[in-house]
């Protein structure tokens, strides 16, 4: 693939003044004024691929002069180019250089034919006269064009021009004769002093070799250019030409074009020396990150030093503000060696699309060099040289940054160069348009660097739908977002696609509470995750709900960052074991469930040690657990021995004072049972002694009791076993008076219980009777339906 560049047409575009010409839009044509030439630019929107340049001059018109061409370009002092990679043209011209087109116009005239540069004052004022015709739609418009300049820096004795397509040198007309005899080479003297006519003439000498002198006109046909003004005398000469020689300097490639224009007027021979020599370096790439160019000094070697403006795009600094700017110079075996750096500004970067993502800088180089010879007259040297790096690899990068904890994919695509943007993000398959993503869940934001890069930051909810999810056996959520972007190169819109793929790992196990003891209770407590919907909190097998909480009179809150749970002591739920004078502990779990299939996966147990003066306990297995304060039941100044239930032989298994421990089966110890509706009640009475006597003047009776919902009951009146699916409700009951009479029936310890077809309402029953079997009560109507005798 070829390549032709030109330097920053967009920076011109900004920076340049805008001339308006009648009929052409604001800002399609640019005309400035340089120190030594005149830039033009039209930008090609409005012209057209191909946009014609004619000059006019006081000796044609635009018709008769014809347009400016490659050709007639360098003989009169232009550089042509055309730049494929923007949307304009820059002719710049000492006659024409194409690049933007911009035409580079130097402040000389071009050939005897074509005039459109016209001096005056002595070589400080120029005018440019153009006529520009463009080809819309099949219809030629023409448009003329009209600029006068000066240059800003007075001519120095000798100037010479390096541009990118010819050479030039320029002497004062009048020079000092030297102050001293210098020796030279008089080869040239030769064809001149054996010449028979006056014409002026001009001979090459071509390394050692003296070549024969051909008249102006021929030296003309060869493409070569002579041109007097009112003081300077021109000579310009394209590369290539047969009468150029090529060597190396210090490595570095040199062109040089040595001639002598010379006149014999009688035994006078006027002779001048026209020598020029411009460096060929194309430049190089160094790996880090610059563009480096040489020049040698020779043959301009100066005897006071050199002085060096460096600059882009024909704006010139001097030495130690460029390397202010970061570029870098140096002299190495008399050779001057510049090096850009791609950051510089005024440089030109253009993105391509070759299966990767490449770049390739342009810069206009421009490099003055003032010497002084023996005599101190000066010279001034200039380079234009546009520089261009290869295609360099631009990779463009994505950096995760994603935190699991946020619960949001956050990636992160950098590097991408200025003149690229993103359109669209595919996201697991699924396409979005940039300008519509910021309107869903995910969204995109632009970041813009002081580099001249751009930064996209995607941010994708993890419970999006577009993010693919995994949960595996170890309870880990695995995220998954593959991601591919596209990004257009501007203003070409080719695309580019950048692919990356993200996961996140989130531990997804079952919550855990955090619990804590106190005096009252068990308080549970655990911060929300946003995944712990896959999990379900239960107490048993009751789902945990504020319902529930509020039946069982657990304090429950729950809002956006916590749950916390307070359950009392004996709530719903306890487990107790322990138990004595001193004390007991109480165990509270907490299970969780799989949200699908309500099975256990873990659970928070949390067992603590309490103190209570009084306690009962009636568990599922029908064992009924007190700790008792008697101190109201026993008259004052009695110490009792002894204490004991209905049935005194079930004495208490501790005691302390006035306070007893008991634990028998419940329907042991003379425990009477009470029917009533749906439920069944075990009662039983504490009594003491005394002086191996039992007090019966008691100033109050402790009475405890157990009461089971009939449905929950699997076995009863039973001397085997019982069961309850629930534990009963205890109660310590102490009285001063009498337990009056309850509509109900006692069935004394040694009565038998006898199976009737029903039992009347009211029916009580001692605990105490014959061995019977039972099944299952399911309702208090059909208890006699079950009870048999055995």
């Amino acid at each position: 693939m070829a390549f032709v560049f030109c330097f920053g047409v967009s920076l011109l575009l900004s920076v340049w003044s805008t001339a308006t010409c009648s009929g052409i839009p604001e800002g399609a044509l640019h005309m400035e004024c340089r120190d030594r030439y005149f830039v033009l630019a039209v930008d090609l929107s409005f012209t057209g691929d191909e946009p014609l340049f004619e000059a006019v001059g006081k000796s044609c018109t635009a018709s008769s002069c014809g347009a400016i061409t490659v050709w007639n370009g360098i003989t009169c002092a232009a550089t042509w180019s055309s730049e494929p990679l923007t949307s304009a043209v820059t002719l710049t011209t000492r006659c024409v250089q194409l690049a933007y087109e911009t035409f580079f116009i130097f402040y000389y005239y071009c050939t005897d034919e074509v005039f459109f540069t016209l001096l005056f004052q002595d070589d400080e004022v120029f005018l440019f006269n153009f006529n520009l015709t463009v080809t819309r739609e099949g219809r030629e418009d023409s448009y003329a064009l009209h600029k006068s300049c000066s240059p800003s820096l007075p001519w120095s004795p000798r100037e010479i021009t390096c541009e990118e397509n010819y050479m030039e040198v320029s002497v004062r007309s009048e020079v000092a004769c030297p102050a001293r005899t210098v020796k030279d080479d008089w080869s040239a003297l030769k064809p001149a002093h054996s010449s028979t006519t006056s014409d002026w003439q001009v001979t090459f000498q071509r390394n050692e070799e003296q070549l024969p002198p051909m008249a102006l006109s021929d030296a003309r046909k060869k493409g070569y250019a002579f041109g007097v003004t009112d003081g300077r005398l021109v000579f310009r000469t394209p590369y290539g030409q047969p009468e150029s020689f090529s060597t190396e300097v210090n490595g570095v490639p040199v062109e040089e074009v040595h001639a002598t224009l010379f006149s014999r007027q009688s035994w006078v021979v006027l002779m001048v020396d026209l020598v020029t020599a411009c460096s060929m370096y194309e430049g190089s790439y160094d790996d880090s990150g610059y563009m480096v160019w040489q020049t040698p000094e020779v043959p301009y070697r100066s005897l006071y030093g050199t002085q060096l403006n460096i600059g882009l795009n024909g704006e010139l600094v001097a030495q130690p503000v460029a390397e202010d700017r970061h570029f870098v110079v140096r002299n190495i075996n008399a050779t001057v060696q510049i090096s850009v750096p791609l950051t510089a500004e005024g440089g030109y970067r253009k993105s391509f699309v070759l299966g990767d993502l490449f770049e390739i800088y342009v810069f206009h180089l421009y490099l003055e060099q003032i010497l002084a010879d023996e005599d101190r007259v000066e010279t001034r040297v200039r380079f234009q040289r546009t520089l261009s790096t290869p295609l360099l690899p631009h990779p463009v990068f994505t950096e995760n940054q994603t935190v699991a904890d946020e619960l949001s994919f956050t990636v992160y695509l950098g590097d991408v160069p200025e003149d690229m943007e993103l359109v669209a993000v595919y996201l697991n398959g699924d396409e979005f348009t940039v300008q519509f993503m910021n309107t869903r869940s995910h969204n995109i934001t632009k970041v813009v660097h002081p580099n001249n890069t751009l930064g996209y930051i995607l941010k994708v909810p993890f419970d999006d739908p577009v993010v693919l999810l995994q949960f595996s056996d170890d309870a880990v959520l695995h995220y998954e977002l593959n991601i591919n972007y596209t990004l257009t190169i501007l203003p070409e819109n080719e695309p580019f696609y950048h692919l990356t793929s993200v996961m996140a790992f989130i531990d997804a196990s079952p919550p855990a509470f955090d619990a804590v003891c106190s005096k009252s209770g068990i308080s549970f407590s655990r911060d929300h995750r946003p995944y712990d919907s896959l999990w379900e909190i239960s107490i048993g097998s009751d789902l945990l709900t504020p319902e529930l909480a509020a039946k069982h009179g657990y304090i429950m809150s729950n809002d956006s960052q916590s749950l916390r749970l307070m359950v009392p002591l004996f709530s719903h739920g306890y487990k107790y074991n322990g138990v004595s004078l001193k004390g007991f502990c109480g165990t509270f779990k907490i299970l969780m469930r799989d949200h699908e299939t309500s099975e256990v996966a873990s659970s928070t147990i949390k067992s603590c040690l309490f103190s209570t003066n009084e306690l009962i306990l009636c568990s599922t297995l029908g064992r009924l657990t007190v700790v008792a304060d008697m101190s109201l039941a026993i008259p004052s100044g009695v110490l009792p021995t002894t204490f004991n239930m209905v049935d005194k032989f079930c004495g208490a298994k501790e005691k302390d004072g006035t306070r007893a421990l008991f634990s028998f089966p419940i329907n042991t110890c003379g425990t009477t049972i009470e029917l009533s509706m749906g439920n069944v009640t075990y009662q039983n009475e504490i009594f003491y002694s005394g002086s191996s006597r039992v007090h019966t003047d008691a100033v109050e009776r402790v009475m405890v009791q157990c009461t089971y919902p009939l449905v929950s009951l699997h076995r009863l009146f039973t001397t085997f076993r019982f069961e309850s699916d629930t534990a009963g409700i205890g109660s310590i009951i102490h009285t001063a008076q009498p337990i009056s009479d309850m509509q109900s029936l006692t069935i004394k310890p040694t009565a038998a219980l006898q199976t009737t077809p029903a039992i009347p309402a009211g029916l009580r029953m001692h605990a105490d009777h014959p061995s019977t079997r039972y099944i299952k009560v399911p309702s208090f109507h059909k208890l006699a339906s079950v009870v048999k005798r055995k």
